[in-house]
């Protein structure tokens, strides 16, 4: 390897140590008779100090000509420094320039020049340069890292489903269509109808991270049409199981951000809190009496943000009118306008949404058809339930909602690295 050390692997007690390091110029401070090169590597900031008394002319002037955003390996000596990041510096003896950067820049790394979001989308390999926008996906890293291992531990086992299918997942026109050879065929909505087949394989708890797409109209700060989305399903279990799934991973996804982020926390200026188990349940009845909306109608953000208001942190909405709900949701027996159905929600907006699933085949083909939709089009699905399909439930979980509201951030764009929405197909 080229380096030896990242910024951060380095301390004051590593004095007099030989280290080779390599990164980007994140800027040069020319003070006449000295002249500092802090260098960025993916840990952080290192200040590469030179005197021109003591360094060789050659590379004094060298580390003076270096555009900003050049890509350096730097050679050298560490030196105890407490005014220097991280409480040293580095004595360069040896700087090589791996590739110079061209001038102008399309952004400003160091932040000192602000750019609006789509300035910086558009050069997004220079946007995630900037410590704040890196803290970001680091971030995003430790949350997938905290839901795969919890999951596992959890008795799941990771599944990957199509994302080309020849049918609606839950019916509705926010369907990408795509030629398929000599047919048509959609982007995938939801690992739903394949997350349910493997019930019926006896694979017993599933889940899959992955991508999905929604071909909604929407221009909003927490809408897109390609987003990551985190599903399970579970046999034998209750909706009210797969709830209290849910609600300990947030509080582990929390509690491990909190323990392992501390320095990515620090940049962004948060300090989360771990949300307190469990989470209050309120009823669809109640909610709308909150919102002041008619039975049957969903949540607007109005309405998301005036009960949001009330509850004050994760609460779970429950009990849902059935004709608001897909048709795989389970009706209550003795009272089948209501279903068990529930969404997870944030005090900003909507995270997940999951149900107990029907798991009777006729009762499953009543509901298909009761939606206007065709159950000859879904009988590769339907077959699974004619051989032996037990109990089941799950839910689905917004990968980039759950970053969003936990670091407290106004658009939804921010939290994955190249959005795609109504105006935006590229990079």
């Amino acid at each position: 390897m080229l380096r030896t050390h990242y910024s951060r692997d380095i301390t004051p007690d590593d004095d007099g140590k030989k280290v080779v390091m390599a990164g980007w110029v994140h800027e040069t401070r020319d003070l006449g008779g000295i002249t500092f090169l802090i260098l960025r590597d993916r840990e952080g900031l290192v200040q590469v100090t030179l005197s021109k008394k003591k360094t060789d002319e050659k590379l004094f002037n060298l580390i003076r000509s270096i555009s900003r955003e050049s890509v350096v390996l730097v050679s050298g000596l560490v030196k105890r420094e407490g005014k220097a990041p991280n409480n040293y510096e580095i004595i360069p003896s040896y700087v090589q320039v791996l590739n110079k950067a061209a001038s102008p820049l399309p952004l400003d790394v160091t932040g000192k020049v602000g750019a609006d979001l789509d300035t910086r989308l558009d050069s997004r390999f220079m946007d995630i340069r900037r410590q704040s926008i890196k803290a970001i996906f680091v971030i995003r890293h430790h949350v997938l890292k905290t839901i795969r291992t919890f999951l596992d531990g959890s008795g799941f086992k990771e599944i990957n489903t199509p994302k080309i299918v020849a049918t609606a997942t839950e019916g509705g026109t926010a369907l990408f269509p795509i030629t398929y050879f000599e047919r048509e065929a959609f982007l995938s909505q939801s690992p739903q109808l394949y997350k349910q087949i493997m019930m019926s394989a006896g694979l017993d708890r599933v889940y899959e991270i992955g991508p999905i797409f929604r071909a909604e109209e929407h221009d909003t700060t927490k809408h897109l049409n390609e987003v990551s989305s985190v599903d399970i399903e579970a046999s034998f279990v209750t909706h009210k199981d797969v709830m209290s799934i849910l609600e300990f991973l947030i509080e582990k996804v929390y509690s491990n951000v909190i323990k392992s982020c501390k320095n990515e926390l620090e940049i962004l200026g948060l300090q989360l809190s771990t949300p307190k188990l469990p989470f209050k349940r309120l009823s669809y009845e109640k909610a709308i009496d909150i919102g002041d909306i008619e039975w049957g109608d969903d949540l607007d953000t109005a309405t998301e943000k005036a009960i949001g208001e009330k509850m004050g942190s994760h609460y779970f909405i429950v009990d849902w009118p059935t004709e608001t709900k897909p048709y795989y949701t389970e009706p209550y027996a003795d009272n089948p306008e209501i279903c068990k159905a529930f969404d997870l929600m944030h005090p900003r907006m909507e995270l997940a949404s999951g149900s107990q699933r029907i798991h009777s085949h006729d009762l499953l083909r009543r509901r298909i058809k009761a939606q206007g939709l065709n159950p000859d089009g879904f009988e590769f699905y339907l077959r699974a339930f004619k051989c032996g399909m037990p109990p089941h439930a799950g839910w689905g979980l917004g990968l980039e909602r759950l970053l969003m509201t936990m670091l407290n951030l106004n658009n939804i764009r921010e939290v994955i690295l190249f959005p795609r929405d109504r105006h935006r197909l590229a990079p």
